[in-house]
């Protein structure tokens, strides 16, 4: 299989690659309307490329945000009074850059370091482009050029494995936002991810610490595949992107979508495996999978809608259950220790109990997708991403590094009105999935997908306390023996906003390009 990058979103691709002009002319020559993506050859990677932004973010969702939160809209004014209100949302912020960051026992850590800079650039780019504001740009290029400058390896424990993934999965989508901005180190930076977070992430996925593939939970893997396709696409390194996707299909560890999501029932919800862990956890890996899905489709791979939106089924469990609600848990046992060294296993029997006040901020981005982009129902994501909104970012939920392993500010950045038709008129057709056979073409709306079940009405009831915190000591450590107690924020939101159709996107971030 080899996933070749696709030219998927007008307004996106880098002057360096194409110009809009031409390839608004495209669209309209094979589509017969402008604003409808055009199907373009196929072109090496390093020819082409990925579409810029394309990470989390794309021109037209930068263009939204900015649009609405100017016209004073709801509730979008509510998300970016999130992130104006954030102390790392400040351009006074300066950068503390470290040679090399440690994370795990046995070393000076640091790595809180790393992951609070990670924090202020991105919620710097993030603001500037809704407000327009260069002071904050020159901010985030600031931050991201001194780490580039100096820091050289990631080290400690197996901990290293989870910085490598989480921090470069950030740092790809932090620089994703001021890629083009005047001043910043895009070959620099682009080395930076190729040599120091990525070939952990990259080595993760092939030998686990040379653990037993089944030794650490989902999260482990979820962290180290976001890292490589962030990395892929910020870098149009076709080879990481093919390496990542094909692992969320059909890897070898727990991360893999199917042994993630294990147990499909009936009623339309799927089991999370690591429901029986903890909930913290649970929804660690929810926004960890969310992140890959919503990356991939940003460049017209459509793995939300995966095996029968497999993904969409498992985010309503955990909706359910984390909401209070009566969830199936099959029991599971698996095996855990080193290659050639010690072993043993490890069985979880039921779900385990939650805290409804627990929240981290991930329901936005799943929410709008599968009700506002693909008009399926999700009542129990849909109640979720209210209750958790306006939701916040790293900073808002805890001094803890849990508090910091999303990049959050979801009401503002992915609240969308529900798509029914496309710039050109017509009814918006959804793209296959992306197999080996047929990689996924692009559609109008930046791959808006088809695909999935509708889920069932929600029925919730107060459960327990959160599950106690994880045990250390082990190669599944996850270095730390604390669990937040995410505290849900309030505020009222109407999963509503506004899909820019693409003859907009041209004014889609007014001098930023």
């Amino acid at each position: 299989m080899h996933l070749q990058p696709h030219l998927t979103r007008p307004g996106q691709i880098s002057r360096r690659q194409i110009s809009r002009r031409g390839l608004l002319k495209a669209a309209g020559t094979a589509a017969g309307a402008v604003g409808v993506a055009a199907a373009l050859p196929a072109a090496p990677a390093a020819a082409v490329g990925y579409a810029h932004p394309g990470l989390l973010h794309t021109g037209a969702d930068l263009a939204r945000m900015a649009a609405k939160v100017k016209a004073g809209a709801a509730p979008y004014t509510a998300g970016y009074a999130r992130l104006t209100a954030n102390r790392h949302a400040q351009s006074g912020w300066t950068a503390n850059p470290q040679a090399t960051v440690y994370r795990g026992s046995g070393s000076p850590q640091n790595y809180t370091i790393l992951y609070n800079d990670l924090h202020a650039a991105y919620q710097n780019g993030l603001r500037f482009h809704v407000s327009g504001e260069s002071a904050y740009a020159d901010t985030a290029v600031a931050i991201l050029n001194a780490w580039s400058a100096k820091l050289t390896s990631l080290e400690g424990s197996a901990d290293r494995f989870l910085a490598a993934g989480l921090y470069g999965y950030q740092a790809a989508n932090a620089a994703e936002l001021v890629r083009d901005h005047a001043g910043f180190e895009l070959e620099r930076f682009q080395k930076m991810l190729t040599t120091v977070f990525s070939p952990l992430s990259e080595s993760f996925l092939v030998k686990h610490n040379d653990a037993v593939v089944t030794n650490y939970w989902p999260n482990w893997d979820l962290t180290a595949m976001a890292c490589v396709l962030a990395t892929g696409i910020f870098c149009d390194d076709g080879a990481k992107v093919e390496q990542a996707v094909e692992y969320f299909k059909n890897g070898s560890g727990l991360g893999a979508v199917k042994k993630a999501i294990p147990v499909v029932h009936d009623d339309g919800l799927a089991e999370w495996l690591e429901a029986g862990r903890d909930q913290g956890h649970a929804l660690l890996g929810v926004g960890l999978m969310g992140t890959f899905c919503e990356m991939a489709w940003n460049q017209g791979i459509d793995l939300y809608g995966h095996d029968d939106s497999r993904f969409l089924k498992g985010a309503q469990y955990v909706a359910k259950w984390s909401l209070g609600g009566d969830v199936t848990y099959t029991a599971n046992t698996r095996a855990k220790g080193a290659i050639n060294g010690w072993s043993g296993s490890e069985t979880a029997a039921d779900a385990a109990a939650v805290d409804p006040a627990m929240t981290r901020p991930i329901w936005a981005m799943i929410a709008n997708h599968y009700t506002k982009r693909r008009g399926l129902s999700a009542p129990y994501l849909t109640r979720i991403a209210a209750k958790a909104a306006p939701e916040g970012g790293g900073g808002d939920y805890g001094p803890n590094s849990g508090g910091y392993d999303q990049l959050g500010f979801g009401t503002l950045a992915f609240t969308r009105d529900r798509a029914t038709t496309s710039a050109g008129g017509s009814s918006t057709t959804p793209p296959p999935s992306a197999s080996p056979s047929a990689p996924p073409s692009p559609s109008a709306s930046g791959a808006a997908a088809s695909g999935g079940s509708a889920a069932p009405s929600a029925s919730a009831a107060p459960a327990g306390a959160e599950a106690a915190a994880a045990k250390s000591g082990d190669l599944a450590s996850t270095g730390s023996t604390d669990l937040v107690a995410w505290t849900a924020t309030t505020g009222l939101t109407a999963l509503a906003g506004g899909l820019l159709l693409l003859r907009r996107r041209g004014r889609a971030r007014g001098g930023a390009e």
